[in-house]
């Protein structure tokens, strides 16, 4: 039972960017372009975007390829046919400042940041041992 779950687990891989200093709306965005694509069609789109979040999508999503390739040694990753299973954009932790307002009053100006999950699956179930 357990080598069948790690099996499972070989063909899976993710990257995760924790406290990046975007809105997750505007992250949700191009993470809304890219879901469910191909990789290698992914990272086209991800490379001609101009939003400044397909940027780091773009590292992000390199990075989980090598992930994959480090998981699979032995496999390429053109003939894997690695897709987007699951992209996740969170909310992370919030930087609060103050901007002076009319009148003696304060507004505040809340500087969101977010997390992003990426986690790439292979099409081909093929596995050499």
């Amino acid at each position: 039972m357990a080598e069948t779950i790690k099996s499972e687990k070989k063909k899976v891989a993710f990257a995760k960017l924790n406290n990046c200093p975007t809105s997750p709306r505007k992250m949700r965005l191009v993470a809304d372009l890219v879901r469910g694509k191909m990789a290698d069609r992914a990272l086209n789109i991800l490379r001609f975007s101009q939003k400044e979040a397909s940027r780091r999508l773009e590292k992000l999503l390199l990075s989980a390829i090598s992930n994959w390739e480090a998981k699979n040694e032995g496999l390429n990753v053109e003939d894997a046919e690695l897709y987007i299973s699951r992209i996740t954009v969170d909310s992370g932790s919030m930087l609060k400042r103050l901007r002076p307002a009319p009148q003696g009053r304060a507004h505040r100006i809340r500087k969101r940041s977010n997390h992003v999950t990426i986690v790439l699956d292979s099409k081909n179930n093929t596995q050499s041992i």
